[in-house]
């Protein structure tokens, strides 16, 4: 069986990522088990709300460790929202708090218009782009990644300035938007990244 895993650190929007592979018919497993993580054919690793809280809960459930082994291994691996966030070294939500580490740059606060971002923002695409069609997507964030290496950036988005709103290097991808929200381009996203 082709085992999709949702990691539950107990900070992300599951029940809406299930609810998109339901509707596409893909068997799943959502778990905090570290051999189940470790032997995932595909992971994914959603996210909504603080920095900080989401690096203690991975702490607290020893996944740390394995997210980092996950990102190193030819394992299709998609990060949603603080999930994308929280892939990077450090934010300014919270100064004080290591993040993954696993691409190098930061995350920083919008600094004018409506904070948090939320609704409706077109998505253009940089050729470093495999599967996000260039739509509007959902958004709901107040911070955005800044990669040191532009060259990993796979999408741009305008809010008072343009912002990095996806990455994509080797097995992984990640979006500051929520596809699972974001009506047909999400289906669309998602039939890519599970094509692949």
């Amino acid at each position: 069986m082709n085992k999709t895993v949702i990691v539950d650190y107990d900070a992300g929007n599951l029940r809406s990522v299930a609810n998109m592979l339901t509707f596409l018919n893909v068997p799943f497993l959502i778990t905090s088990d570290k051999d189940e993580i470790l032997n995932a054919q595909r992971i994914i690793f959603p996210g909504q709300g603080h920095f900080a809280q989401a690096m203690n809960n991975l702490d607290k459930k020893g996944l740390i460790p394995v997210i980092k082994e996950c990102s190193n291994k030819n394992v299709p691996f998609l990060g949603i929202c603080i999930g994308l966030q929280i892939l990077f070294e450090k934010s300014e939500e919270a100064p004080n708090v290591d993040g993954l580490g696993i691409f190098k740059g930061e995350v920083k606060k919008f600094t004018s218009g409506k904070i948090p971002q939320i609704g409706w923002n077109k998505v253009s695409t940089t050729c470093n782009n495999s599967f996000i069609p260039e739509d509007y997507f959902y958004f709901v964030n107040s911070y955005y990644v800044v990669p040191e290496d532009e060259n990993i950036i796979s999408s741009y988005c305008d809010y008072n300035g343009k912002f990095c709103s996806s990455v994509e290097k080797g097995n992984i991808t990640a979006v500051q938007f929520h596809p699972e929200k974001s009506s047909n381009a999400g289906l669309e996203f998602f039939r890519n990244w599970l094509c692949k």
